[in-house]
This record gives structure tokens, sequence and C-alpha cells, in this order.
């Protein structure tokens, strides 16, 4: 376990202004929150917070599909089901709301990535942001990869402590740097490029390392097959390095969309008109077969093109490692949410908040934000 001053009882915080970094990006409805996992997630760190009389100044950021941050209004709506909030628009006015509040409640602040100063990782935002508290706590672990000023400038400006949602993941995900064998690790999605440092980095921890989704095309077509309109990396970027490693393990059929049209093939029997879009039954049996014998599973990335509505293969592979004894450990968006369409979530030993932060830790041992959580102040 990294050295962190973790949350303890024996701090003393009532009456203190706390600035709470959470990371409650969730998919939204109009004006009301679809998804909560990374609440409830989060909901263990507020609650001792409450229950320690602090004045929470509770910090986080909302977007949209296209990834824009829109009015903070959803999360609102979903935190005053639970506890005492109010919504302040600007700096100044959370600052207002702090001094004014009875020690237990929560002064939300508007999306923070609608300020500029928070994604340019500015000092004097950093500054604005820290002079209206006593100290920090970081929980939002699924942006501590970012260079953001509320992840990784705020703490270094204040006493700061990491929250139990950190601390639950770097437990967990660091079971994998000493992992019981079997150990299959499992990756899926796209950009290879940006994966093949922890594909690197497991090959020599891992008894199989399965890589699917559009990130095996980039191996079928390294390995001189056909991929046809199948998305792949745009460059060279050193797969060669793997190609050579025995436990390395892809798909062996898949489901191919060609002219409106979906059917299985053989990896070998791929057309240039073809669209590989999610592994096929031969794969998923043989992932099965793998799953079986685990003793430690770890997953991140969906199986098939999420976007086209090709859910099947990660769906099926969900369940397989649900019905495993092995240690799970699972990450990523689409991934997650495979889960809990298939209401899987408490089949698994542990569900990641993060998908990149996932990645990144698992590549690096340590993130941005956890960093600027080490040294006491």
């Amino acid at each position: 376990m990294l050295d962190l001053p973790f949350l303890s009882d024996d701090i003393s915080l009532e009456g203190k202004k706390v600035l709470l970094r959470l990371d409650l990006n969730m998919q939204t409805e109009g004006d009301r929150v679809r998804d909560d996992f990374r609440f409830r997630k989060s909901k263990p760190t507020i609650d001792f917070l409450i229950n320690k009389k602090a004045k929470i100044l509770l910090v986080t950021h909302l977007e949209d599909e296209d990834k824009k941050p829109i009015p903070i209004l959803p999360v609102y709506n979903l935190l005053k089901d639970y506890y005492n909030v109010i919504k302040a628009s600007t700096l100044k006015s959370s600052g207002e709301a702090l001094s004014k509040v009875s020690p237990g409640s929560v002064v939300l602040l508007e999306n923070v990535r609608l300020w500029p100063g928070e994604k340019q990782n500015k000092d004097d935002f950093a500054h604005d942001l820290a002079s209206l508290v006593d100290l920090y706590v970081g929980d939002a672990f699924s942006v501590c990869h970012r260079e953001h000023a509320s992840v990784v400038k705020v703490p270094k400006l204040l006493p700061h402590y990491a929250g139990f949602l950190l601390k639950d993941e770097i437990s967990h995900l660091s079971e994998a740097f000493n992992p019981k064998h079997p150990f299959v690790f499992i990756l899926g999605g796209a950009k290879f490029e940006t994966k093949l440092p922890l594909v690197e980095k497991f090959i020599s921890r891992a008894d199989t390392v399965f890589v699917g989704g559009a990130l095996s095309n980039d191996i079928l077509k390294a390995s001189g097959l056909e991929v046809g309109n199948s998305k792949v990396s745009g460059s060279d970027f050193g797969i060669d390095k793997i190609m050579k490693a025995k436990n390395i393990v892809t798909i062996k059929d898949a489901l191919v969309e060609s002219d409106g049209r979906v059917t299985v093939k053989k990896i070998d029997s791929i057309e240039k008109q073809d669209y590989i879009r999610d592994a096929g039954p031969e794969t998923l049996a043989n992932l099965k077969n793998i799953i079986s014998g685990a003793k430690f599973i770890l997953w991140n990335g969906p199986l098939g093109f999420y976007e086209r509505g090709f859910y099947g293969g990660t769906e099926k592979l969900a369940a397989s490692i649900a019905r495993s004894d092995a240690v799970s450990i699972v990450g990523g968006g689409d991934t997650v949410a495979a889960l809990q369409t298939l209401e899987l979530e408490d089949n698994f030993s542990f569900v990641s908040t993060g998908g990149g932060a996932m990645l990144d830790f698992l590549a690096n041992g340590t993130l941005s934000g956890i960093e600027a959580l080490r040294n006491r102040f």
C-alpha cells in the first residue's frame, strides 16, 4: 500500500471546511443522474465527513456524451435526496455558503471544469479554491491521472487526506502486482499504442494475456491476416515487441459486419469489405475455458464495438468471470456498464471507478493525483 495520509477516526474535523474532490461524472438524462455507480462508491467518504461534522465543499465535474462540461444540476438533484446540500455557482458564493451552513452540510460547487483554470492547471485557480477551505480530501481516483488544478495543485496548498474510495482502489488494484496464479489479464477496447506499455508489463506477470476488442485487430494485422475495414491503430508503435510472447491470446473468430449483414467468420476468412465487430463463439468458448482455471482475473475494456450495439461478447465474458471462483477485478466505463446491465456487479471482487486511471495505475504503480497526496502538509 502506498504511503498516504488516509482519513481515520482520530482526525478532528468538526466545523472544519473541507474541499472534497470527487469524480461524480455520471451518465445523466435531463436533470437526473441515470447511473449512480460513482456516487455509491464515493458515499462512504461523504458520510464519514458529515458524521465528523465537517462543512464540505464538494468539487466534481460533469460532462455530456461529447465530453463537454454541463451544469451540475443532475448531481445536485441526486445529492439532495441524501444530504443537506446547497448549490453554489461561483467561488465567492461557495465561500459565503460554507461560512453560513451548519456542520455536517454540503456545498456543491458548480462544475469545476467550467473554470478554464481547472484543466489548464493554473496556479491562481488552485489558490482561489484552496482559500475557501481548511483542508483537502482527495477521493477522485478516476481523474487522478489528470494534471488538473483541483486534483494535483490544491492538495499541495492545504493539509490533506486520501478518502476511502482512493484507499480501496489502490489496495485492490495493487493485488495485480503480486497476484495469485494462474493470473489472466483481459484487455479490450481500442488505442493499442496507449496500452502497449501495460501489455508489455503484464506479459511477464500474467499466465495468459487475452487481447480483444479493436486491440485484437492490430495483432491480426501484424500477423499478416486481413482485417478488412476494421479499426486499427494509425501507425507503427512497436507491437512487434509483444508478438513473440507465448502467453498472448487473441480472437479465433469474430462477428463480422458487411453490407448490413452480420456473420461469424474465422480470423483467416475475413475479407477486405468486412468490419470486425465482436468476438465470435469459438473465441468466447476459449475464454470461458481459460477463465475456469484462473485464480486471479484482471479485466479492462469491451470485446465488441459498443458504440454500434455489439454488447454480446462483453456480456458473455462478464457472465463467465462472474461464475468463476477467481479473484476478479474489472474497470472501464463500457465494461462496468455490462456488469450493471446483467446485474453482476456484486459477483466481482472489485469494480474500479477508473478506466484510463486504472490502466495508468497498473502501468506505473501510482498517479499524479496520488503523488500530490503523498507528502504530508
